[in-house]
This record gives structure tokens, C-alpha cells and sequence, in this order.
């Protein structure tokens, strides 16, 4: 591949950005939870462990809706130039 055309290749725009962090986010909590719930499973019931795993992953959903929405927060509204009358 040409070294000049890496230059021109079109950079992701925001909204990729986001989905990927946000996904990214996601899937780093669903493996701490994976991981709680394998390290309670000698020391607690089953019902508390599934509570700690649903906080987990609610904290995750919320979490990376959230950045998702912030980061796909479209084009700035851009304001018409001042009249200046004299």
C-alpha cells in the first residue's frame, strides 16, 4: 500500500468513536461480572450473587448507553453571522 494514501483515508467520525468505547465499556464490566460471580460462588448463595451481577451489568448498560448518547451528539448548531446595521 502507497504510504501517501494513509493520509487520506477519511477518519471515524464521533458517533463510531462512541459505539466502539461504549461497547468497549460494556464488555469490561461483563467480565467483571463474569468474574464476581465466579468468586462468590463458594462464599455466598445464588441469589445474591445474581444481585451483584444485575448491579454490575446495570451499572454497564447504563454506563455505556450513556456514553454512546453524549458522543453521538451530532453537528454543533451553528449560528448565522451577526447583521450589523449602521
Amino acid at each position: 500500500m502507497n504510504v501517501l494514501a494513509c493520509f487520506f483515508q477519511v477518519a471515524p467520525s464521533g458517533g463510531i468513536v462512541g459505539a466502539i468505547v461504549a461497547v468497549s465499556f460494556f464488555l469490561v464490566f461483563l467480565g467483571v461480572a463474569y468474574v464476581a460471580f465466579k468468586a462468590l460462588k463458594k462464599t455466598a448463595k445464588m441469589a445474591f450473587r445474581m444481585i451483584v451481577v444485575g448491579v454490575i451489568l446495570l451499572i454497564a448498560v447504563v454506563g455505556s448507553a450513556t456514553l454512546w448518547y453524549f458522543s453521538s451528539g451530532g453537528s454543533p448548531k451553528l449560528k448565522p453571522p451577526v447583521e450589523k446595521r449602521r
